[in-house]
């Protein structure tokens, strides 16, 4: 299982064999590789899930949600309760 964070690109960035995006992480721009989707195309808007850099699908806002979701109740811990 690898840990994949959601992600909405913002704009394809030039050069780089047209294979990096600057993507909205969290509010946070990030650069990061699509390359190893070469049979996706990515453009504004598009959600994203990245691992170590690399977007390694291609979802929507119901997949994105689901991810984060996911990650939250990691964070969360076991035997850890929410804040009152």
């Amino acid at each position: 299982m690898c840990l994949g964070i959601p992600g909405q690109v913002i704009r394809m960035l030039e050069g780089y064999g047209d294979q990096l995006a600057l993507v909205d992480v969290a509010g946070e721009p990030r650069k990061v590789n699509v390359g190893i989707l070469p049979e996706e195309t990515f453009a504004p808007g598009d959600w994203v899930i990245i691992h170590m850099g690399f977007v390694v699908e291609k979802t929507n806002k119901a997949g994105a949600d689901a991810a984060t979701s996911g990650l939250e109740l990691m964070g969360r811990g076991q035997g850890i309760e929410d804040p009152p």
